[in-house]
Protein backbone atom coordinates (compact mmCIF):
# COMPACT_ATOMS: atom_id res chain seq x y z
CA UNK A 1 0.00 0.00 0.00
CA UNK A 2 2.77 2.46 0.97
CA UNK A 3 4.42 1.81 -2.41
CA UNK A 4 1.24 2.84 -4.26
CA UNK A 5 0.92 5.96 -2.08
CA UNK A 6 4.49 6.98 -2.86
CA UNK A 7 3.98 6.29 -6.56
CA UNK A 8 0.93 8.57 -6.56
CA UNK A 9 3.08 11.23 -4.87
CA UNK A 10 5.76 10.82 -7.52
CA UNK A 11 3.19 11.18 -10.29
CA UNK A 12 1.62 14.27 -8.70
CA UNK A 13 5.00 15.90 -8.05
CA UNK A 14 6.06 15.17 -11.62
CA UNK A 15 2.96 16.93 -12.99
CA UNK A 16 3.56 19.86 -10.65
CA UNK A 17 7.15 20.13 -11.89
CA UNK A 18 5.86 20.12 -15.48
CA UNK A 19 3.41 22.94 -14.66
CA UNK A 20 6.06 25.05 -12.92
CA UNK A 21 8.56 24.39 -15.72
CA UNK A 22 5.98 25.60 -18.25
CA UNK A 23 5.44 28.76 -16.19
CA UNK A 24 9.16 29.46 -16.09
CA UNK A 25 9.55 28.74 -19.81
CA UNK A 26 6.81 31.30 -20.58
CA UNK A 27 7.99 34.04 -18.24
CA UNK A 28 8.59 36.23 -21.33
CA UNK A 29 5.49 35.17 -23.29
CA UNK A 30 3.11 38.07 -23.93
CA UNK A 31 -0.27 37.62 -22.26
CA UNK A 32 0.69 34.32 -20.59
CA UNK A 33 -1.20 33.43 -17.40
CA UNK A 34 0.49 31.46 -14.63
CA UNK A 35 -0.80 27.92 -14.01
CA UNK A 36 -1.09 26.03 -10.75
CA UNK A 37 -1.43 22.29 -10.12
CA UNK A 38 -4.39 21.40 -7.87
CA UNK A 39 -4.12 18.30 -5.64
CA UNK A 40 -6.61 16.16 -3.79
CA UNK A 41 -6.21 13.35 -1.25
CA UNK A 42 -7.32 9.87 -2.29
CA UNK A 43 -9.10 7.56 0.19
CA UNK A 44 -10.20 3.97 -0.19
CA UNK A 45 -12.42 2.34 2.40
CA UNK A 46 -11.67 5.13 4.86
CA UNK A 47 -7.92 4.66 4.50
CA UNK A 48 -5.55 7.11 2.82
CA UNK A 49 -4.46 5.99 -0.61
CA UNK A 50 -2.18 8.79 -1.76
CA UNK A 51 -2.74 11.94 -3.83
CA UNK A 52 -4.00 12.80 -7.27
CA UNK A 53 -4.00 15.84 -9.54
CA UNK A 54 -7.57 17.09 -9.91
CA UNK A 55 -6.80 19.94 -12.28
CA UNK A 56 -4.52 22.72 -13.44
CA UNK A 57 -5.91 26.20 -12.86
CA UNK A 58 -4.73 29.49 -14.31
CA UNK A 59 -4.43 32.82 -12.54
CA UNK A 60 -6.53 35.42 -14.36
CA UNK A 61 -6.76 37.64 -11.29
CA UNK A 62 -3.24 39.07 -11.58
CA UNK A 63 -2.28 41.22 -14.56
CA UNK A 64 1.14 41.20 -16.13
CA UNK A 65 3.22 44.34 -16.32
CA UNK A 66 2.29 46.80 -19.10
CA UNK A 67 5.22 48.01 -21.18
CA UNK A 68 5.23 50.35 -24.17
CA UNK A 69 6.34 49.15 -27.60
CA UNK A 70 5.65 52.05 -29.96
CA UNK A 71 3.70 49.83 -32.38
CA UNK A 72 0.17 51.08 -33.01
CA UNK A 73 -1.31 47.58 -33.28
CA UNK A 74 0.20 46.32 -30.04
CA UNK A 75 -2.56 46.36 -27.41
CA UNK A 76 -2.47 45.57 -23.71
CA UNK A 77 -5.35 44.84 -21.34
CA UNK A 78 -5.31 45.71 -17.66
CA UNK A 79 -8.22 44.26 -15.74
CA UNK A 80 -10.80 41.78 -16.93
CA UNK A 81 -11.48 40.71 -20.48
CA UNK A 82 -10.03 38.95 -23.52
CA UNK A 83 -9.44 39.92 -27.12
CA UNK A 84 -11.71 37.97 -29.47
CA UNK A 85 -10.14 36.36 -32.55
CA UNK A 86 -11.46 33.99 -35.20
CA UNK A 87 -9.34 31.64 -37.30
CA UNK A 88 -9.85 30.61 -40.92
CA UNK A 89 -12.08 27.68 -39.86
CA UNK A 90 -14.49 29.93 -37.98
CA UNK A 91 -13.23 28.87 -34.54
CA UNK A 92 -13.54 31.72 -32.03
CA UNK A 93 -10.92 31.93 -29.32
CA UNK A 94 -10.00 34.40 -26.60
CA UNK A 95 -6.57 35.74 -25.80
CA UNK A 96 -4.62 38.27 -23.74
CA UNK A 97 -1.80 38.33 -26.28
CA UNK A 98 -2.18 41.77 -27.89
CA UNK A 99 0.38 41.41 -30.69
CA UNK A 100 -1.56 42.19 -33.87
CA UNK A 101 -0.65 43.06 -37.45
CA UNK A 102 -2.43 44.08 -40.63
CA UNK A 103 -2.47 41.52 -43.43
CA UNK A 104 -2.37 42.22 -47.17
CA UNK A 105 -6.18 42.52 -47.28
CA UNK A 106 -6.33 45.09 -44.50
CA UNK A 107 -7.58 42.75 -41.77
CA UNK A 108 -6.07 43.00 -38.29
CA UNK A 109 -4.74 39.56 -37.41
CA UNK A 110 -2.88 37.80 -34.59
CA UNK A 111 0.43 35.98 -34.96
CA UNK A 112 -1.52 32.83 -35.78
CA UNK A 113 -3.38 34.73 -38.55
CA UNK A 114 -6.67 34.75 -36.63
CA UNK A 115 -8.73 37.86 -37.34
CA UNK A 116 -9.35 40.34 -34.52
CA UNK A 117 -13.08 40.82 -33.91
CA UNK A 118 -14.91 44.06 -33.27
CA UNK A 119 -17.56 46.49 -34.48
CA UNK A 120 -17.21 47.55 -38.12
CA UNK A 121 -18.30 50.77 -39.85
CA UNK A 122 -20.76 51.42 -42.66
CA UNK A 123 -20.12 53.28 -45.90
CA UNK A 124 -20.26 56.62 -44.08
CA UNK A 125 -17.83 55.38 -41.39
CA UNK A 126 -20.54 55.22 -38.73
CA UNK A 127 -19.88 52.55 -36.10
CA UNK A 128 -22.19 49.52 -36.36
CA UNK A 129 -22.48 48.47 -32.73
CA UNK A 130 -24.15 45.15 -32.10
CA UNK A 131 -22.67 43.38 -35.11
CA UNK A 132 -19.35 41.71 -34.30
CA UNK A 133 -17.03 40.71 -37.12
CA UNK A 134 -13.43 41.01 -38.34
CA UNK A 135 -11.97 44.52 -38.28
CA UNK A 136 -10.70 45.69 -41.67
CA UNK A 137 -8.66 48.83 -42.30
CA UNK A 138 -9.19 50.69 -45.56
CA UNK A 139 -5.89 51.88 -47.01
CA UNK A 140 -7.53 53.64 -49.96
CA UNK A 141 -7.01 57.35 -50.43
CA UNK A 142 -9.57 59.55 -48.71
CA UNK A 143 -11.81 61.52 -51.08
CA UNK A 144 -12.01 65.28 -50.80
CA UNK A 145 -14.90 66.92 -48.94
CA UNK A 146 -16.19 70.33 -49.94
CA UNK A 147 -16.45 73.01 -47.28
CA UNK A 148 -20.09 73.67 -46.42
CA UNK A 149 -19.80 75.24 -42.95
CA UNK A 150 -17.30 77.55 -41.30
CA UNK A 151 -17.49 78.51 -37.64
CA UNK A 152 -15.95 81.90 -36.96
CA UNK A 153 -15.61 83.46 -33.50
CA UNK A 154 -13.88 86.78 -32.90
CA UNK A 155 -14.08 90.02 -30.96
CA UNK A 156 -14.60 93.23 -32.92
CA UNK A 157 -13.06 96.19 -31.14
CA UNK A 158 -15.86 98.52 -29.96
CA UNK A 159 -13.33 101.36 -29.80
CA UNK A 160 -12.79 101.34 -33.58
CA UNK A 161 -13.70 104.42 -35.59
CA UNK A 162 -16.81 104.43 -37.76
CA UNK A 163 -16.08 104.31 -41.51
CA UNK A 164 -18.52 106.18 -43.78
CA UNK A 165 -18.99 103.89 -46.79
CA UNK A 166 -20.41 106.75 -48.85
CA UNK A 167 -17.30 108.85 -48.40
CA UNK A 168 -14.93 105.84 -48.30
CA UNK A 169 -16.40 102.97 -50.41
CA UNK A 170 -15.16 99.49 -49.55
CA UNK A 171 -12.10 98.33 -51.48
CA UNK A 172 -10.28 95.16 -50.32
CA UNK A 173 -7.03 96.61 -51.68
CA UNK A 174 -7.33 99.70 -49.49
CA UNK A 175 -6.99 99.00 -45.76
CA UNK A 176 -8.44 102.45 -44.99
CA UNK A 177 -11.86 101.27 -46.23
CA UNK A 178 -12.29 98.45 -43.70
CA UNK A 179 -11.63 97.96 -40.01
CA UNK A 180 -10.42 94.34 -39.84
CA UNK A 181 -10.09 91.27 -42.08
CA UNK A 182 -9.49 87.55 -41.68
CA UNK A 183 -9.04 84.70 -44.17
CA UNK A 184 -10.58 81.23 -43.88
CA UNK A 185 -9.16 78.31 -45.95
CA UNK A 186 -11.81 76.23 -47.76
CA UNK A 187 -12.04 73.42 -50.33
CA UNK A 188 -14.28 72.64 -53.28
CA UNK A 189 -15.72 69.21 -54.18
CA UNK A 190 -12.49 68.23 -55.98
CA UNK A 191 -10.32 69.16 -53.02
CA UNK A 192 -8.93 72.31 -54.62
CA UNK A 193 -8.11 74.98 -52.04
CA UNK A 194 -9.88 78.34 -51.91
CA UNK A 195 -9.91 81.26 -49.53
CA UNK A 196 -12.81 83.24 -48.10
CA UNK A 197 -11.66 86.57 -46.71
CA UNK A 198 -14.08 88.44 -44.48
CA UNK A 199 -13.72 92.20 -44.25
CA UNK A 200 -15.38 93.89 -41.27
CA UNK A 201 -16.37 97.54 -41.61
CA UNK A 202 -17.70 99.43 -38.60
CA UNK A 203 -20.57 101.36 -40.21
CA UNK A 204 -22.07 102.85 -37.02
CA UNK A 205 -22.13 102.31 -33.28
CA UNK A 206 -22.92 98.63 -32.57
CA UNK A 207 -23.17 97.84 -36.30
CA UNK A 208 -20.66 96.25 -38.65
CA UNK A 209 -20.90 95.46 -42.35
CA UNK A 210 -19.28 92.25 -43.61
CA UNK A 211 -17.87 91.79 -47.11
CA UNK A 212 -16.82 88.27 -48.19
CA UNK A 213 -14.30 87.86 -51.01
CA UNK A 214 -13.44 84.43 -52.48
CA UNK A 215 -9.88 83.89 -53.74
CA UNK A 216 -9.28 87.64 -53.68
CA UNK A 217 -11.60 88.12 -56.63
CA UNK A 218 -13.64 91.24 -55.86
CA UNK A 219 -15.74 93.11 -58.38
CA UNK A 220 -16.20 96.73 -57.35
CA UNK A 221 -18.36 98.21 -56.15
CA UNK A 222 -19.14 95.30 -53.84
CA UNK A 223 -22.42 94.60 -52.11
CA UNK A 224 -22.06 93.77 -48.44
CA UNK A 225 -22.59 90.11 -47.60
CA UNK A 226 -23.90 90.53 -44.06
CA UNK A 227 -24.61 93.04 -41.31
CA UNK A 228 -23.79 92.44 -37.66
CA UNK A 229 -25.81 94.21 -34.97
CA UNK A 230 -24.81 94.21 -31.29
CA UNK A 231 -26.63 95.29 -28.15
CA UNK A 232 -25.23 97.65 -25.53
CA UNK A 233 -23.51 94.73 -23.73
CA UNK A 234 -21.55 93.73 -26.84
CA UNK A 235 -23.56 90.61 -27.67
CA UNK A 236 -24.55 89.78 -31.25
CA UNK A 237 -28.28 90.21 -31.89
CA UNK A 238 -28.62 89.77 -35.68
CA UNK A 239 -26.45 88.62 -38.56
CA UNK A 240 -25.11 85.48 -36.91
CA UNK A 241 -25.22 83.44 -40.17
CA UNK A 242 -24.83 84.19 -43.86
CA UNK A 243 -23.92 82.19 -46.97
CA UNK A 244 -20.98 82.63 -49.31
CA UNK A 245 -21.80 81.28 -52.79
CA UNK A 246 -19.62 81.31 -55.89
CA UNK A 247 -19.17 79.14 -58.99
CA UNK A 248 -16.00 77.06 -59.29
CA UNK A 249 -14.54 75.84 -62.56
CA UNK A 250 -14.83 72.05 -62.94
CA UNK A 251 -16.30 71.49 -59.48
CA UNK A 252 -19.57 72.02 -57.64
CA UNK A 253 -20.38 75.61 -56.71
CA UNK A 254 -19.12 76.70 -53.31
CA UNK A 255 -21.95 77.23 -50.83
CA UNK A 256 -20.52 77.92 -47.40
CA UNK A 257 -22.59 78.79 -44.35
CA UNK A 258 -20.53 81.26 -42.30
CA UNK A 259 -21.56 80.87 -38.67
CA UNK A 260 -20.72 83.89 -36.51
CA UNK A 261 -22.82 83.10 -33.40
CA UNK A 262 -19.94 83.69 -31.00
CA UNK A 263 -18.76 87.04 -32.41
CA UNK A 264 -18.69 89.83 -29.80
CA UNK A 265 -18.08 93.58 -29.71
CA UNK A 266 -16.10 94.52 -26.62
CA UNK A 267 -13.62 97.28 -25.93
CA UNK A 268 -10.65 94.99 -26.66
CA UNK A 269 -8.42 94.30 -29.62
CA UNK A 270 -9.61 92.38 -32.67
CA UNK A 271 -8.89 88.74 -31.78
CA UNK A 272 -9.99 85.59 -33.63
CA UNK A 273 -10.49 82.66 -31.23
CA UNK A 274 -12.14 80.17 -33.64
CA UNK A 275 -11.72 79.78 -37.38
CA UNK A 276 -12.98 76.28 -38.02
CA UNK A 277 -14.16 75.37 -41.53
CA UNK A 278 -15.10 71.82 -42.44
CA UNK A 279 -13.99 70.19 -45.66
CA UNK A 280 -10.57 68.97 -46.73
CA UNK A 281 -8.53 67.98 -49.74
CA UNK A 282 -7.94 64.33 -50.66
CA UNK A 283 -5.36 62.41 -48.65
CA UNK A 284 -3.31 59.21 -48.81
CA UNK A 285 -3.39 56.58 -46.05
CA UNK A 286 -0.43 57.05 -43.68
CA UNK A 287 -0.93 54.87 -40.60
CA UNK A 288 -3.44 54.13 -37.84
CA UNK A 289 -3.97 54.66 -34.16
CA UNK A 290 -5.96 52.86 -31.46
CA UNK A 291 -7.80 54.82 -28.76
CA UNK A 292 -8.26 53.69 -25.15
CA UNK A 293 -11.83 52.53 -25.89
CA UNK A 294 -10.59 50.29 -28.72
CA UNK A 295 -11.63 52.64 -31.53
CA UNK A 296 -9.30 52.33 -34.51
CA UNK A 297 -8.66 55.35 -36.73
CA UNK A 298 -6.85 55.63 -40.03
CA UNK A 299 -4.62 58.71 -40.41
CA UNK A 300 -4.30 60.45 -43.79
CA UNK A 301 -1.75 62.81 -45.32
CA UNK A 302 -4.31 65.64 -45.34
CA UNK A 303 -4.38 65.66 -41.55
CA UNK A 304 -7.76 63.94 -41.35
CA UNK A 305 -8.65 60.77 -39.46
CA UNK A 306 -11.39 58.26 -40.17
CA UNK A 307 -12.95 55.66 -37.89
CA UNK A 308 -12.35 52.10 -39.10
CA UNK A 309 -13.90 50.04 -36.30
CA UNK A 310 -13.78 49.29 -32.59
CA UNK A 311 -12.16 46.36 -30.80
CA UNK A 312 -14.55 44.32 -28.64
CA UNK A 313 -13.65 42.36 -25.52
CA UNK A 314 -15.16 39.22 -24.05
CA UNK A 315 -15.57 38.23 -20.42
CA UNK A 316 -16.92 35.12 -18.73
CA UNK A 317 -18.70 34.27 -15.52
CA UNK A 318 -16.01 31.65 -14.82
CA UNK A 319 -12.90 32.42 -16.89
CA UNK A 320 -10.93 29.76 -15.01
CA UNK A 321 -13.16 27.16 -16.69
CA UNK A 322 -12.10 28.18 -20.20
CA UNK A 323 -10.49 25.43 -22.22
CA UNK A 324 -6.89 26.24 -23.06
CA UNK A 325 -5.78 25.67 -26.66
CA UNK A 326 -2.25 27.05 -26.32
CA UNK A 327 -0.30 29.10 -23.82
CA UNK A 328 -2.18 32.35 -24.56
CA UNK A 329 -5.50 31.29 -26.13
CA UNK A 330 -8.68 29.76 -24.74
CA UNK A 331 -12.03 28.64 -26.08
CA UNK A 332 -15.45 28.66 -24.46
CA UNK A 333 -16.48 25.65 -22.42
CA UNK A 334 -19.67 24.57 -20.68
CA UNK A 335 -18.20 25.56 -17.32
CA UNK A 336 -17.05 29.02 -18.43
CA UNK A 337 -20.49 30.11 -19.60
CA UNK A 338 -21.25 32.16 -22.69
CA UNK A 339 -19.08 35.19 -23.47
CA UNK A 340 -20.24 38.67 -22.47
CA UNK A 341 -19.26 41.12 -25.21
CA UNK A 342 -18.40 44.78 -24.58
CA UNK A 343 -15.76 47.44 -25.06
CA UNK A 344 -12.74 48.48 -23.02
CA UNK A 345 -13.34 50.68 -20.01
CA UNK A 346 -17.05 49.90 -19.72
CA UNK A 347 -18.97 47.74 -17.26
CA UNK A 348 -16.89 44.71 -16.25
CA UNK A 349 -14.15 45.19 -18.84
CA UNK A 350 -10.63 46.40 -18.18
CA UNK A 351 -8.67 49.23 -19.73
CA UNK A 352 -6.99 49.01 -23.14
CA UNK A 353 -3.59 50.58 -23.76
CA UNK A 354 -2.36 50.93 -27.32
CA UNK A 355 1.30 50.70 -28.38
CA UNK A 356 1.91 48.47 -25.36
CA UNK A 357 1.84 44.79 -24.37
CA UNK A 358 0.93 42.88 -21.23
CA UNK A 359 3.78 40.71 -20.01
CA UNK A 360 3.41 37.27 -18.42
CA UNK A 361 2.10 37.37 -14.84
CA UNK A 362 4.57 34.65 -13.75
CA UNK A 363 6.58 35.56 -10.64
CA UNK A 364 9.93 34.03 -11.54
CA UNK A 365 11.31 34.07 -8.00
CA UNK A 366 8.24 32.40 -6.55
CA UNK A 367 8.23 29.85 -9.37
CA UNK A 368 11.82 28.87 -8.62
CA UNK A 369 10.97 28.45 -4.94
CA UNK A 370 7.94 26.35 -5.89
CA UNK A 371 10.10 24.23 -8.15
CA UNK A 372 12.54 23.49 -5.31
CA UNK A 373 9.61 22.56 -3.07
CA UNK A 374 8.16 20.24 -5.72
CA UNK A 375 11.61 18.71 -6.24
CA UNK A 376 11.91 18.01 -2.51
CA UNK A 377 8.47 16.41 -2.56
CA UNK A 378 9.57 14.24 -5.47
CA UNK A 379 12.74 13.25 -3.65
CA UNK A 380 10.80 12.50 -0.44
CA UNK A 381 8.49 10.14 -2.33
CA UNK A 382 11.51 8.53 -3.97
CA UNK A 383 13.00 8.03 -0.51
CA UNK A 384 9.74 6.50 0.72
CA UNK A 385 9.78 4.02 -2.16
CA UNK A 386 13.41 3.17 -1.41
CA UNK A 387 12.60 2.64 2.28
CA UNK A 388 9.58 0.48 1.40
CA UNK A 389 11.82 -1.61 -0.87
CA UNK A 390 14.38 -2.07 1.91
CA UNK A 391 11.69 -3.07 4.41
CA UNK A 392 10.26 -5.59 1.97
CA UNK A 393 13.70 -7.04 1.29
CA UNK A 394 14.42 -7.34 5.03
CA UNK A 395 11.06 -9.10 5.52
CA UNK A 396 11.91 -11.65 2.82
CA UNK A 397 15.30 -12.29 4.37
CA UNK A 398 13.72 -12.90 7.80
CA UNK A 399 11.39 -15.53 6.44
Amino acid sequence: MSLNISLSGLNASSKELNTISNNIANVSTTGFKESRTEFSSVYSGGQSNGVEVVGISQNFEVNGQISGTGRALDMALSGSGFFVVEDGKGQTSYTRNGIFNMDSNGYIVSNSNAKLQGYSVDGDNNLQQGTVGPIKISTQSQAAKATTNAEFVANLDARSEVIDSVVTPFDPKDSATYTNSYTTPTYDSLGNPHTVTQYFVKSSDNQWDVYAVVDGDATLPMTKSNTLNFDESGKLTTGNTYTVSTPVSGADDLNIAMKLDGVTQFGNNFVVSTNNPDGYTSGDYVDMRVESDGSIYANYSNGQTQLQGQVVLANFAAPSELQQTNNTSWVQSFGSGVPIIGTAGTSQFGELTSSALEASNVDLTQSLVSMMTAQRNYQANTKAISTDSQLTQALFQAM
